[in-house]
Order: C-alpha cells, then structure tokens, then sequence
C-alpha cells in the first residue's frame, strides 16, 4: 500500500463523533472552524488488525473481569525487543489507565510531599501539573535553543538537582514539544548525574515508535548495556503509535526487584481497578500488527514536516521551524514576525488555527507554538499557506 492507497483508506472526517480536537473547537477556542492542529491524536483510523480484534472480541459478547494472557506479554515483549533491543520479562510490567497517570503514581510511590521533581522544559504541560498537584516541589531547567534545536544543559541541570535536592527526574523521551530523539551518549549523560545524586529517572517514552530521522529512538533502560536499569522506570503505550488514546491501556516496566517491591505496596491502596479488556485486546493486536501501516503513518507525518518546512523556510524566514527528529509535534518559533502578545490573535484569528502555545510548556517560551502533524495532508497546506499570507500582511 502506497502513501495515497493509506490516505485513502485511513484519513477519517472526526467531526461530530464527540472529537476533543474537532467537536470542542468552539468551547476551547471560541471558534468551532479552526483547523485543528493541537491536541496530540491523530486523523487516521488504526490499523485493521486492531479493528479486526477489537470487532472479534466484541462479538464475544461478554465483557467480566478479564486478566492479562502470557501471549500478550510476549507480543509486548517481541516488540521491544525487534524495535529496541529491549525484551522486556512479564513480572517487569504493570499497568496504568495513561502515562500521565503513571507519573502520578510514581511520584506517590517514590516521593514525599514537597520533595522536588525535575524536568526540562519546555516539555509537555501535565508533567507540570502533575508534579505541583501532587504536593510536590516542581523544578524546571530550560533546555538549550539554538536556531531551532534544543539540547540539554548538563551543569544547569545537576547545578538544580544540588540546590533542590531533587528526588526525582521526570524524562520526555522522545521530547515533545521540542521534536529531539535523545541520543545514546545524551541519555548515559543525564542518567550519570541522576545516577550521582540518588534521582530515580521516571522516563515517559510514549512516543518512542514515532522517529522520522536516522536517530534511533533508544530507552533509556538500555543505554550502556543497561548500567542505569536499577534507577529507571519506563512508561509506554501504543495510543500515539496506533491512535488509541481513548482505550485508556499503558504499560509501567520497572526492572529492578526494589523499585518494584516499592511500587506494588503503594499500588495495593490505589490501583485496584482491573484490566480494560478492550485496551488489553487492541494493544496486543496492535505489537503483532505488520509494520505497513506505522510506515505509512510515518511517511505522512515526514512528508507535512517536509512540506511545512520547505514552504516556511522559502517564505517566511523569519519563522524557525524547529528539527522533527521524532513525535508527530512540530515547534514553531514565531518571534520573528508575531510579538509574543499577539501570537494568539495571529494563530487563531488571522491564520484560522487551534494549536498549542509555547508558553503552557515553559514559562520562557512564549511566542512559539506546537502544531500537530499527524493528520491529513490537506490540512497541513491549509495551514501553511494561510500562515505565510497572513506574515505577509504584518
């Protein structure tokens, strides 16, 4: 199947279908005709394994108290391992209703009220929320920019674990929004300071099958041969890759018998629902799925990206699109053309866009803004095109 067959056949209309990103246009931006270009699913329908599996096992008919099957465990296994070089053992896994969820619990587990939690920002806006929610001391280290590429500051970042005493590093790996798939020699980097300092490494790799370069993405429990295993916690889910968000289905590996020992007792008082048959059912027919459809999903995300870039680039280059390495979430830096101020009015009512704002993911960046790529192409050359007439009226 080709780029367009895909297109053909997967690019779903989500209007009213009680769609957050199309059908809420209108009560988050005031606007129901917005492009829609913010929150992080997609506009293609999953793949039909899923929807195979998901129909078979509806038809069943009866939906009781469910557990997890040993095939399902291998499935997930498999897949790492092909992917990632990372076989991952069944009693190395539990499960959570999100990643977001799951950070939540980990700070409960591992943290005291009002110890300090890392992260690097500008990242992901529940990673801030979930760490003041919970009683916790949030410190933030802003990534390095530079021309459109974001990299970690190493002194800064083991300069506010000493001064805050941080307990905890909650990692974006890939990093959404600033589109960096971390190399090798960045993660063993970060993990030697976490390492130095007793900070357990709480590592949300949703993203990780969404690459568009030749970086590999690579888990963080397996950098240096796994030398940081015993410090790492690794959260995943095939909701980005598969566009299965609302199914509720997320993975916790902790390897190490500690950690593990500390999780389940916390987990005795909180986690006490039981597996969601139909998360369990679409996830394992997802990781058995041929690898067709995700390389069909990434050559779209790359081609917009492509598209995006050139067109900006050649026109208005006073907008820095920012490096895609991986995630489906491109940063655009508007300071060039549109004060940070008028970024709002600019996006949604002169461009006719719903996106995310830079400044909901680090308080130093407003003036960009996240749009998501992980949609139909159409919408992508709609969006540029109304972009580049509008600057060309400042």
């Amino acid at each position: 199947m080709n780029k367009q067959e895909f297109l053909k056949n997967y690019i779903i209309d989500r209007r009213n279908t009680n769609s957050l990103k199309w059908d809420e246009l209108d009560s988050r931006f005031g606007d129901p005709d917005l492009i829609s270009m913010w929150i992080a699913d997609m506009e293609f329908k999953t793949c039909d394994e899923v929807i195979d599996a998901m129909i078979t096992r509806i038809k069943h008919g009866v939906f009781g108290y469910s557990s997890v099957p040993d095939e399902y465990y291998k499935t997930f296994s498999n897949w790492m391992e092909q992917r990632y070089h990372f076989p991952v053992k069944k009693e190395w896994v539990r499960f959570s209703t999100g990643c977001v969820t799951a950070i939540a619990w980990m700070i409960h587990a591992f943290t005291k009220p009002s110890d300090s939690c890392l992260i690097l920002t500008p990242v992901y806006y529940p990673f801030h929320n979930v760490v003041t929610y919970n009683g916790r001391n949030l410190v933030t280290v802003d990534l390095d920019y530079n021309d459109g590429y974001f990299t970690m500051n190493y002194d800064a970042i083991e300069r506010a674990i000493v001064d805050n005493q941080v307990k905890m590093f909650i990692q974006c790996s890939p990093h959404n929004p600033v589109g960096r798939v971390w190399t090798e020699q960045e993660l063993e980097r970060i993990l030697a300071i976490c390492r130095k300092h007793h900070v357990l490494v709480v590592s949300d790799e949703i993203h990780q099958d969404i690459t568009l370069g030749d970086k590999k993405f690579i888990p963080s429990a397996v950098v240096a041969n796994g030398e940081y295993r015993d410090m790492v916690i690794t959260l995943s889910s095939p909701s980005k890759t598969f566009n299965l968000a609302s199914l509720l289905h997320s993975h916790i590996v902790i390897t190490d018998d500690k950690l593990m020992e500390t999780y389940d007792e916390f987990a005795k008082g909180v986690n006490r629902t039981e597996m969601n048959v139909m998360g369990l059912t679409a996830t394992q027919a997802a990781y058995s799925c041929r690898s067709e459809w995700v390389d069909n999903v990434l050559e779209v995300i790359r081609d917009n990206y492509t598209y995006l870039k050139k067109e900006l680039n050649e026109k208005v280059p006073e907008i820095t699109v920012c490096s895609l390495e991986g995630t489906y979430l491109l940063f655009l830096d508007m300071r060039g053309c549109v004060k940070p101020e008028m970024l709002k009015e600019f996006i949604q009512e002169k461009c006719h866009l719903a996106a995310d704002y830079g400044d909901c993911f680090g308080k130093n960046f407003d003036g960009f803004v996240r749009l998501n790529l992980a949609t139909d192409p159409k919408y992508v050359r709609e969006a540029v095109q109304n972009i580049i007439a509008q600057v060309e009226k400042l």
